[in-house]
């Protein structure tokens, strides 16, 4: 029985285009479909049921190439005059990663359309032709199944990503075949011997954490209000140097320029000008590998503008990224980005979607500073001013909270947001605010006794 195919945040087409007796070939194909959805250094697992074995494959390769398992297995004893040294992995549960663009045309490994990507796969606003990743493999089959008809595809698939959302996918389903256009348009369509579809959504595990957070600031207010502690997890043990309920210290603004690190010193000196609490011991990093900041840059009678800044702190960089805010009130307002590429997002409510021009669409990593003995880390950087309107949103009020975003991704990631805002207290934190940052380390104290 063949099935309707299944919407989803990604969907996985598993294509056997040509099949023998002893072996067939398929195509894999991974669709993104999400408006906020993404994947980077994407790695794609699944389980064999009938102790099949890749013998070779274009387009991606295996993470590990070794057939140990197979020489020793009953594989070698069924194949015995195969050469297992040509034949890539016998893994119960390969994991499989694309390859570099460089081999997009290679005549051995590459020459398959929407290969050779590096991982990357964006939403399709972006760019539709980079939303997707496809490969080929060859597979070789075991007893009782030598019949070209005998063909089950692979079960339990699982997709991850370097610092993207997580998938979680369900089973493949037999599908009506897969149709493949002649390139030339001369010939008649092609079709796969049989089809199956894996459908995958985005997914929260429970008890993870972000990847990604944010510190909010504003021009009424000198202290930034950081990431959260642990935003992104913490130690398992931290023995005790540092806290991992403290609320994060409040910063100047100069401070978000170095790696945590780096911090304390300017943090302390920021707490003692401003005599702001100091828990002992200090609060924990907030352990993100990007962080973001949301700066209120004005704010007038008929509009107001803000500063985003991408921090990368990792040495990892990323190519075509992309960050979208959510602002539930001041979305309807928006005008424009001015060193990034902007757009309200079609079908998502109020967000804005946010990716680097053309040229400039590379965040770098981390890097040594130019005097590294004495200067700090210098994370990568990207920075925008968005303005926007106030004609289409009668009583906004910017300070008080519409001006804050509600969520922010990057990359695909939801980010950890603060939970206290900037106050307009001319250079420092109002009353009600500076209460609760009290409360807060007041509470601290409490759970470390």
């Amino acid at each position: 029985m063949k099935n309707l195919r299944q919407n989803g945040d990604l969907t996985i087409v598993y294509d056997v285009l040509r099949t023998y007796e002893s072996n067939y070939w398929a195509q894999v194909m991974i669709e993104n479909h999400n408006p906020l959805g993404r994947l980077d250094n994407w790695q794609l697992s699944w389980d064999w049921m009938e102790d099949e074995f890749i013998f070779a494959m274009k387009g991606a390769y295996p993470s590990v190439v070794d057939t140990s398992e197979c020489v020793f297995g009953k594989q070698g004893q069924f194949y015995k005059d195969l050469d297992f040294s040509n034949a890539l992995n016998c893994d119960r549960r390969p994991t499989i990663v694309d390859l570099p663009l460089e081999k997009t045309n290679d005549t051995t490994l590459g020459m398959i359309p929407f290969c050779c990507r590096n991982g990357t796969i964006v939403p399709p606003a972006m760019d539709p032709s980079k939303s997707k990743s496809a490969f080929q493999i060859n597979v070789f089959k075991m007893p009782p199944n030598l019949n070209r008809s005998d063909l089950t595809p692979p079960q339990n698939w699982g997709i991850t990503g370097r610092l993207n959302p997580d998938y979680k996918c369900g089973p493949p389903v037999r599908v009506s075949p897969s149709q493949f256009p002649d390139p030339s348009g001369l010939l008649p369509d092609s079709a796969a011997m049989a089809s199956w579809q894996v459908v995958c959504n985005i997914t929260q595990a429970k008890g993870s954490s972000p990847r990604c957070c944010v510190s909010f600031s504003a021009y009424y207010n000198e202290s930034i209000i950081p990431c959260q502690t642990c935003a992104c997890g913490c130690p398992a043990n931290t023995d005790r140097t540092c806290s991992s309920t403290a609320p994060a210290l409040l910063l100047p603004s100069q401070a978000l320029l170095v790696p945590f690190d780096n911090r304390s010193t300017l943090a302390r000196a920021w707490a003692d000008l401003h005599h702001f609490p100091v828990p002992n011991p200090l609060p924990c990093s907030d352990n993100c590998g990007v962080s973001l900041n949301w700066h209120l840059f004005t704010d007038f009678r008929g509009g107001w503008s803000a500063r985003i800044t991408i921090f990368n702190w990792d040495d990892f960089a990323f190519a075509d990224w992309f960050t979208a805010v959510e602002l539930d009130k001041a979305a309807p307002g928006f005008e424009a980005v001015y060193s990034f590429n902007g757009s309200t997002l079609e079908g998502v409510n109020n967000t804005i979607f946010m990716q680097g021009l053309p040229g400039l669409n590379y965040l770098v990593g981390e890097t040594d500073a130019a005097n590294p003995q004495k200067d700090p880390r210098v994370p990568g950087k990207q920075q925008s001013v968005i303005s926007f309107t106030k004609k289409l949103t009668p009583g906004i009020n910017i300070p008080a909270g519409d001006g804050f975003p509600s969520k922010v991704y990057f990359n695909g990631e939801e980010c950890s947001l603060p939970k206290l805002l900037p106050t307009s207290s001319s250079h420092r934190l109002g009353s009600s605010v500076f209460l609760s940052f009290v409360l807060l380390v007041l509470l601290s104290m409490f759970m470390q006794q």
